[in-house]
Formats: structure tokens, sequence, C-alpha cells
């Protein structure tokens, strides 16, 4: 796994919209900094830093360049309680052909 991408996911999670503004640009440059494509174990690794909402428009960044990576990160239904990153991803791949 590269560094960068060991570095986003020895931070955690990303924060929620209460956030500091110094925090919340760190995270972004952070995630910025890893180069497209991931692989499937960073793609993998990548789904647990997923936070409670969308983090201004970070969580989504995070959603897409994990969708980089092979497809589907999430071949089984994570279920009603999963975080709605998680059932978000998993619905994407059903919708695009990958899950049937």
């Amino acid at each position: 796994m590269r560094p960068e991408v060991q570095t986003f996911i020895a931070d955690g999670p990303l924060p929620d919209e209460d956030a500091t503004e110094e925090e919340l640009e760190g995270r972004d440059q952070q995630l910025r900094a890893i180069a497209r494509p991931v692989t499937g174990e960073e793609a993998k690794a990548l789904v647990a830093c997923f936070g409670p909402d969308d983090c201004y428009g970070i969580g989504w960044s995070l959603l897409h360049l994990i969708e980089t990576g092979p497809n589907p990160v999430l071949a089984t239904d994570p279920g009603p309680d999963a975080n709605e990153w998680h059932q978000r991803l998993y619905l994407r791949a059903v919708n695009g052909g990958l899950i049937p």
C-alpha cells in the first residue's frame, strides 16, 4: 500500500461537518495526494475512512477515489444499518451492472 494512502487511513474516518477548517483542508489535501487509480487493497482499506456525513464534499471525493480501483469494492449488501457511504458504494455497483 502506498504511503499516501497509509497516511490517509491512519488519520481515521473523515470528520463530520463540525470539524475545523484546518482539519477539513488537511484531509482534503491528503486525499488529493493519492494518485489514481487505487489498488484493490487500497480501495478496501479506504472504505473504512467514510465519516458520518459528506464532510463538505470530501466524502464524495473519497467515494470517487475508491471507485477508480477494481470494482466492486463491496460485493455484498452492507445492510440497512451500514454507513450511508457503504450503502451508496454498493448501490452504485448494482446500478452500474457490476453486481446482479
